[in-house]
């Protein structure tokens, strides 16, 4: 007997896989080996920045005080007591009419309060001694960088849950982080299931098609910072199938299996759930394509059964496994980001679901437009090598037309939103 699944709709689906979705530990990486990675700690200052009181350029740094009535007309002379490098400490502090000669970054001597560059002053040497001319008033605090101007000691810069780019790792290096606190990979188990499947170096062969949803699944992983592992692919034998998957369970945070989710006689994975006490979350989802997208847990873990047609597959790990993946990195924002478009084309086809269209977003006019990216049937693969966004058209309609405003889900984007609905401001 077919057995009978009811749809439930996408946020639902979503909300169901969310409440499952975990946590992961954390682990401690070098600075050299933390890009992409997620911070499982906020990067707190450790000191003020700048450290100290320093000059944006070269020149004299002076007591401003001691320029008050220096003029065209009445030039001040200094002493030139010392001469500072950056990295280097001053040693004298400066009294009434003295300088340091002082080069940009080096540190402001005590006494000092302003710095005048090389091109207004004019040195000279008397009786073996340095002088330098000045000829008008300087301002306390001018060309002076004041300790702690950028920030504070003690200030939370970046916070938990933050992917690791180069800025990020510049403020790891300024403040000391030679070691730092991430969120581990999460690991995810792959399987392809399917008799039908050879495998990539082999030669089609009557019947048989090669296996391109496990390593696009991999590629999909890799983009959102997980570790993929693939356990090869199973034949249509259920109780081969059912041990593999049952003995590399406790070697992954999360599992895919793509193919045999739907109800034909070679559909093993309902089957497999129900051996392995998996408790289902969902078996149909209101969508095109991948409306027999399952995901089920056991032992705490996330288990995601895809189609086995390529752009189904392709779309129900975005929708589903992306955000858990997200979550289980601290990523504050694990749902794909979405904002609005023109549609370039007509979509006329009616649906009575929500279906999420593989698309390629472009600027005319200073407007975002969206296209198709290939033919739109969850069985083909060619499409999907130019997509770089999903449109969402909900069902109920007759279609589109060119010119109307829909949703996109931006695929490259790793930081999205908080939540599937919201459009990202």
């Amino acid at each position: 007997m077919v057995e009978m699944r009811k749809p439930i709709p996408v946020n639902e689906a979503l909300e169901k896989v969310m409440e499952f979705s975990k946590l992961g530990e954390i682990e401690t990486v070098s600075i050299e080996t933390c890009d992409n990675r997620r911070l499982a700690e906020p990067i707190i200052t450790k000191h003020s920045v700048p450290p100290f009181d320093k000059s944006p350029y070269d020149g004299f740094a002076f007591n401003s005080k001691d320029t008050d009535q220096a003029s065209t007309n009445y030039p001040v002379d200094f002493e030139v007591v010392e001469h500072i490098g950056a990295g280097q400490v001053p040693t004298k502090n400066l009294t009434s009419k003295q300088a340091t000669r002082i080069m940009t970054g080096a540190q402001i001597p005590e006494g000092a309060d302003c710095v005048a560059m090389f091109e207004i002053c004019k040195e000279s040497e008397r009786e073996n001694k340095n002088y330098v001319t000045l000829k008008r008033k300087m301002q306390p605090d001018q060309n002076v960088i004041r300790r702690g101007s950028e920030i504070e000691e003690g200030i939370e810069l970046v916070g938990k849950g933050t992917a690791i780019n180069p800025g990020v790792k510049a403020l790891l290096a300024t403040f000391g982080y030679h070691h730092v606190n991430v969120i581990k990979k999460p690991v995810i188990g792959i399987f392809a299931t399917g008799t039908e499947l050879l495998d990539v170096h082999d030669e089609l062969e009557p019947g048989k098609i090669r296996n391109s949803n496990a390593y696009m699944i991999m590629s999909q992983i890799k983009r959102v910072g997980g570790e993929a592992l693939y356990f090869g692919k199973l034949v249509d034998e259920l109780e081969t199938s059912f041990e593999a998957i049952k003995d590399n369970l406790e070697k992954v945070d999360f599992l895919i299996t793509t193919g045999g989710v739907s109800v034909g006689d070679y559909d093993l994975m309902p089957e497999i759930y129900n051996r392995l006490n998996a408790r289902v979350l969902f078996n149909k989802v209101a969508m095109r394509p991948g409306s027999v997208t399952t995901v089920a847990t056991v032992g705490g873990k996330l288990l995601f059964g895809l189609s086995g047609n390529p752009s189904a597959c392709y779309v129900g790990f975005e929708l589903f496994a992306r955000p858990a993946l997200q979550h289980f990195m601290l990523n504050k924002a694990p749902f794909l980001k979405r904002s609005q478009a023109v549609l370039a084309v007509d979509f006329p086809k009616p649906n009575p679901f929500t279906r999420f269209v593989r698309g390629i977003t472009f600027i005319e006019d200073g407007r975002v437009f969206v296209r198709l990216a290939g033919i739109d049937k969850s069985n083909v693969v060619t499409s999907l090598a130019f997509t770089n966004c999903l449109m969402v058209l909900p069902g109920g309609t007759r279609g589109y037309t060119k010119g109307d405003r829909v949703d996109v889900l931006w695929l490259e984007e790793i930081e999205g939103q908080e939540t599937f609905k919201k459009n990202s401001k």
